[in-house]
């Protein structure tokens, strides 16, 4: 297993990034985000505009479970007194989803992907307050037409 020098995570031997905070083996930069995959080559469709797919890498997943605080809680209890959008719990939705996304691109990239199609998500309330939320694609090698 290989620890992360930037956060600690420990990773595949295999692994080139870290898959916890897309680090790179050997990078003095610390916790990038969105590792080496431009969201630009992320789609939900099955083909890119203007690239052609030369390689499938196979499935790649990122899986983030998360629980409500009590805080967190209480304070969106006391948001739909007044109504309207329940600000606590959709950053708390989209953090979890955003962190989803960015491990599902950290495991493109060890698997040596230059984009991911086919796109999904899914959530999933394993217990009471605690929901898994999975992002997951196809990795690829694309290369411009």
């Amino acid at each position: 297993m290989k620890r992360c020098a930037h956060c600690g995570f420990e990773n595949s031997d295999a692994a080139n990034f870290c898959s916890s905070c897309g680090a790179k083996w050997g990078t003095t930069e610390a916790h990038r985000r969105g590792g080496p995959l431009s969201h630009a080559m992320v789609t939900t469709t099955f083909e890119l505009t203007g690239q052609k797919v030369v390689q499938q890498l196979g499935v790649v997943r990122g899986i983030v479970v998360r629980s409500r605080s009590i805080i967190g809680t209480v304070g969106a209890s006391l948001q739909t007194l007044v109504g309207g959008d329940i600000s606590l719990f959709s950053e708390l939705c989209e953090k979890t989803r955003s962190d989803a996304f960015e491990r599902m691109l950290q495991h493109a990239a060890e698997l040596g992907a230059n984009a991911v199609i086919g796109v999904r998500y899914d959530a999933t309330e394993i217990m009471n307050g605690v929901t898994e939320v999975l992002a997951y694609g196809t990795a690829v090698v694309v290369q411009p037409i």
